[in-house]
């Protein structure tokens, strides 16, 4: 139902169940607020949305009243405003001073609260809380002492992702945001997925910097800094340097980077490629045998954690198969350098990812080859677009150029690795080619390109039906388990993502990105799979040539020393067809 309410002595339409904040956005209207969460139900804990109703005594937080026919609204009022500011000069004044250093400076919520409210002195003093920094995890780092309670993080961990691996600590003056028993955000919980990075308004999360690291072994010249980069990276980087969103910067990675001084950039689409093929291989021999429990991707790390912390009963049906990131390091490390005359110790790898997660799964113990690593390091989107700028590259003033040889070419299957669903386009192309000895047709799955969270999907494959599902967020993960677990529902292969919408929402990505943008990418990811030629990982030539000279078939003992986590229980034949 529709009504008129009056709005800075303007008439606007309102509609009967929505807050007074969701109408007055939809109005184009802008109040600030600092704890709400679009989609969540309202906490009004931080009081900053405040706005001023006539004929009520009481400032309404609008982010949590309903909008009512009577109103009369004022947003702005000089009420409105001194409550603003108060609350907002009661939040600086337990809060750090080090804006000019601060991960967050010039892209904080808070900060520019208070540059709109033009808070330019102190009017509140007294003595800080001091708060120790939480470095525990591998991938996101705490500083307690920037957060201004607002409760964000806990409700999206608790609701999205499942694990609650923060909650409220204390009372009165003394609450802060901690994890159990205040032990530091280590892996006994936290997933590392990155989400409450990219919701906090404050620097009090961040991911662990990798960049020192990678600029260490720049200045050796006896290092060879090899990168590669992630289909979601490249549709998303270029927004950091004001590029229109969804701009692939494949090239202009490798131009950025080869200007600093990188030894090679590669296109990691020919490990997805890879983990592709070694992915429909296993598959089709699941479904040839009747295997009545699904097969589980395994590309995500977050997922992988939360699988082994929390239903360690699916984890022999968790794909053994490497993620694109640590097979790519795999042909870097062990294929390229060898043809190369470089020694294995030399070489240091460098994934350009929009994942936090991938930080903590390089350094898992079955990431070892011979004592080494197979990733060296990581650099998130933000870090890699800060490092690119610490260069003083301009990337809207450079020549682009290609990946380099000898993984130069990658299926457009490999660049839908980036959204959700993605993966099971890709791979549902193969297993039909495995199953059937044809192509599928048509190749594009528009039932799995939606952006609903949860997605399913049958393909029939000769005599064969391939059920498939894909969630994104730990919390669609759940709800499917429990209705396998009951019988309620009967897959063979399911994917799943821990960011909603998959790699393009990544927590590596950039702060601040809108539902928009998001499509974007995915649209851009999408137009290359349509304008392409080669669309199936089974068609890449180096592929197939990698398979001829080290590999021999999928699922061989050479595939499956190189590119698998772990030995396969039983050898498993009849792909030698495949390529």
């Amino acid at each position: 139902m529709l009504f008129s309410i009056e709005v800075n002595n303007n008439i606007i339409t309102a509609q009967r169940g929505e807050t007074i904040l969701e109408c007055l956005n939809r109005n184009g209207i802008f109040v600030p607020t600092l704890c709400h969460i679009e989609g969540y139900s309202p906490t009004g804990a931080c009081r900053i949305c405040v706005v001023e109703v006539e004929g009520r005594p009481d400032l309404i937080p609008s982010c949590s009243h309903p909008v009512e026919e009577w109103m009369h609204i004022k947003t702005h009022s000089p009420r409105v405003i001194r409550a603003r500011k108060a609350i907002a000069e009661m939040l600086l004044s337990n809060h750090p001073d080090d804006c000019l250093f601060c991960e967050r400076n010039g892209n904080c919520e808070l900060q520019k609260l208070s540059i709109d409210l033009n808070l330019r002195e102190k009017r509140f003093t007294g003595k800080k809380i001091a708060l120790k920094n939480d470095y525990a995890s591998a991938s996101i780092m705490r500083e307690p002492s920037k957060c201004i309670l607002c409760g964000r993080c806990i409700r999206l961990c608790e609701t999205e992702q499942e694990v609650a691996a923060v909650d409220f600590i204390g009372r009165g003056n003394q609450m802060t945001i901690g994890t159990s028993y205040n032990h530091g955000l280590s892996l006994k919980n936290c997933h590392q997925c990155g989400q409450c990075i990219l919701i906090c308004p404050t620097g009090a999360l961040s991911e662990q910097q990798h960049i020192s690291k990678v600029q260490d072994v720049l200045h050796k010249p006896n290092q060879h800094l090899v990168a590669q980069f992630s289909p979601a990276l490249s549709a998303s980087l270029g927004e950091n340097f004001g590029l229109k969103p969804g701009k692939v910067a494949d090239n202009l990675i490798v131009a950025a980077l080869s200007k600093i001084g990188f030894s090679k950039i590669f296109d990691n689409g020919v490990g997805c490629d890879l983990n592709i093929i070694e992915n429909a291989a296993l598959l089709a021999n699941r479904i040839r045998e009747g295997e009545t429990m699904p097969l589980f991707t395994s590309c995500c790390p977050s997922w992988v954690h939360y699988a082994e912390t929390f239903h360690p009963e699916i984890l022999p049906h968790l794909s053994s198969v490497l993620s694109p990131q640590q097979i790519m390091s795999v042909l870097i490390k062990w294929i390229y350098a060898k043809e190369e005359g470089w020694e294995v110790e030399d070489v240091y790898t460098v994934g350009l990812m929009p994942c936090t997660a991938k930080k903590y799964e390089i350094i898992r113990q079955e990431m070892l080859m011979n004592d080494l690593y197979i990733t060296d390091a990581v650099l998130t989107t933000r870090e890699l677009a800060k490092f690119i700028r610490l260069y003083g590259i301009d990337i809207n003033n450079i020549e682009p150029l290609l990946p380099h040889q000898p993984f130069h070419i990658r299926s457009t299957a490999a660049k839908l690795f980036g959204v959700s669903g993605g993966v099971t386009e890709a791979i549902l192309r193969t297993v039909y080619y495995m199953l059937t000895g044809n192509e599928c047709s048509p190749l594009t799955i528009s039932e799995l390109r939606t952006s609903n969270l949860s997605k399913f999907y049958t393909i029939q494959a000769g005599k064969y039906s391939v059920r498939a599902a894909v969630v994104s967020s730990m919390h669609q993960a759940e709800k499917l388990l429990q209705e396998i677990e009951v019988g309620k529902i009967n897959l063979d292969f399911v994917e799943v993502m821990a960011c909603p919408g998959g790699c393009i929402n990544g927590g590596g990505q950039k702060i601040g990105t809108r539902q928009k943008e998001l499509k974007m990418r995915s649209k851009s990811i999408y137009d290359i799979d349509e304008r392409e030629n080669i669309r199936v990982a089974h068609k890449n030539p180096i592929v197939t040539e990698l398979y001829q000279k080290y590999f021999g078939a999928p699922l061989s003992q050479k595939a499956i020393e190189f590119l698998h986590k772990r030995k396969l229980e039983k050898k498993l034949e009849g792909n030698e067809q495949i390529l």
